[in-house]
């Protein structure tokens, strides 16, 4: 699976968010930036990027990813 079908995949599920998605060997990460992250717990952030590529996971597709979900507050403060 390509970087920007994963990307494409997270920006058309979780409204008014910003993707960059990597791969290094076969392992992608995704940064994603929403503000439909304020005020939830980190668990309840990565259930909803899994939700957008889980059919992919269970696929096979994507083998591995690492989730890092911001809300556009916590994003400018790295």
């Amino acid at each position: 699976m390509q970087v920007e079908d994963i990307k494409k995949l997270i920006e058309a599920a979780i409204e008014d968010c910003e993707a960059t998605v990597t791969e290094a060997g076969g392992k992608y990460t995704a940064v994603v930036v929403s503000p439909v992250f304020e005020g939830k717990t980190m668990i309840a952030e990565q259930k909803m990027v899994y939700a957008a590529v889980n059919e992919h996971i269970q696929s096979g597709a994507i083998h591995a990813l690492t989730i890092k979900a911001y809300t556009p507050d916590e994003y400018s403060r790295l």
